[in-house]
């Protein structure tokens, strides 16, 4: 998953909202037949997923059933189909169902007639054995390539180990910061998850805030009102961009006099500091924003 922000989150069977998606601006959707869709909607859920990824040209995922509830296969078969971008494992607890799955999605991609790993995975950690595997999991294919940690308000993982939901969220930074260092080590992209209260944007700006401080790149998001805030919150700010020009441009100044470091704004900048600089240019690079 490169540069995404802004994954949208959209029930797989509800057709006015898929036919509204494309446009709220998000950088990814991802259609859901799993918990927002009813038991006996799930067959219509697939039909309506697999069209809207053949006819839309959006950069659309899909959250399918976990597989321990049957439905999984039925789910591949029906969405693994030219234009998929990738398919979120929920409550991803073992390296061995990544594997399995992997598998699948290479037949299936066979099948197809599309390239083989071209199907992304993005696991799901939701549960105590997913935190506690969270790096097992994250490798366990090379299609692996971002992670969501499901720490949502009422959601598995707080049912699971049984810590009590705050504004502050120091009740799950643990939680965020082992799936995000075991993220980044396993080379995946790092997504922070769902904010319950769809009409508290500022509570939802500060969480998000607080997730880009921690080294999030995005946000799995569940209404349109939560796009704008998370696409302006993961990207460097201008002020970033200014400070850290500034700082290669001081650094190159002092090297020409023959000197490693300098002082900028009061602080003490380095080799060190110029990687960080050069990495923050190239991230705003990509995304446009200079």
């Amino acid at each position: 998953m490169e540069l995404i922000r802004s994954l949208l989150s959209v029930p797989g069977n509800q057709q006015k909202m898929l036919d509204k998606a494309p446009g709220y601006g998000a950088d990814a959707l991802i259609l859901d037949l799993e918990d927002s869709v009813p038991p006996d909607r799930k067959s219509e859920a697939r039909d309506m997923t697999a069209a809207f990824i053949r006819e839309q040209p959006a950069v659309t995922y899909v959250r399918v059933n976990g597989a321990d509830t049957g439905l999984l296969d039925d789910d591949l078969e029906a969405v693994v189909v030219p234009g998929l971008a990738g398919i979120q494992c929920p409550k991803s607890d073992a390296p061995e169902v990544i594997a399995a799955i992997d598998r699948r999605l290479a037949d299936l991609e066979r099948a197809q007639g599309m390239a083989e790993g071209s199907v992304e995975i993005i696991a799901g950690i939701e549960s105590v054995a997913g935190v506690y595997r969270c790096y097992e999991i994250l490798t366990a294919a090379d299609r692996v390539g971002s992670s969501v940690v499901g720490v949502a308000a009422n959601g598995d993982l707080q049912r699971d180990v049984g810590y009590q939901h705050t504004s502050s969220g120091d009740e799950t930074l643990y939680i965020r910061s082992k799936v995000l260092l075991e993220s980044r080590h396993a080379g995946v992209h790092p997504l922070d998850g769902t904010y319950a209260s769809i009409h508290d944007l500022d509570g939802f700006e500060v969480e998000a805030g607080r997730a880009r401080q921690l080294g999030y790149r995005g946000k799995k998001l569940i209404h349109p009102k939560q796009i704008e805030p998370t696409n302006r919150i993961f990207l460097p700010s201008a002020r970033e961009v200014e400070f850290h020009q500034r700082v290669l441009q001081a650094l190159e100044s002092a090297e020409q006099e023959g000197k490693a470091a300098v002082t900028v704004d009061g602080l003490m900048v380095d080799i060190a500091m110029a990687n960080q600089a050069r990495t923050v240019l190239d991230w705003a690079t990509r995304a446009g924003v200079i």
